[in-house]
């Protein structure tokens, strides 16, 4: 029922940018927060930044100053723009949403199927 999907990934030079979008679609009430993670093989999901439907943001201390999370309500849409990226960014991305799907029932965290993001030195 409900679907998020990323997009923006790539191969981008140390020091380049990139944005991530990712898209919210189906049946959706409301987007509480949203979020990003990232994992390379072998290790574990990690957050890379978070926004609650109130503004608050939380960033990774390894992403602070470069990375910018956002959102638009109207679209249901959230991004990631990423700048000055480094080779130790190279991770597929994943984007989460805690979506309601009607006024009153829990919300449901929701992934999107991920990007990758490859940053070459």
């Amino acid at each position: 029922q409900v679907q998020l999907v990323e997009s923006g990934g790539g191969l981008v030079q140390a020091g380049g940018s990139l944005r991530l979008s990712c898209a919210a679609s189906g049946r959706i009430f409301s987007i509480a927060s949203m979020g990003w993670y990232r994992q390379t093989p072998g290790k574990q999901r990690e957050l890379v930044a978070a926004m609650t439907s109130s503004g608050s943001i939380n960033y990774a201390d390894s992403v602070k100053g470069r990375f910018t999370i956002s959102r638009d309500n109207a679209k249901n849409t959230g991004y990631l723009q990423m700048n000055s990226l480094k080779p130790d960014d190279t991770a597929v991305y994943y984007c989460t949403a805690a979506i309601r799907t009607m006024r009153y029932v829990r919300e449901n965290d929701y992934w999107g199927q991920g990007t990758q993001v490859t940053v070459s030195s």
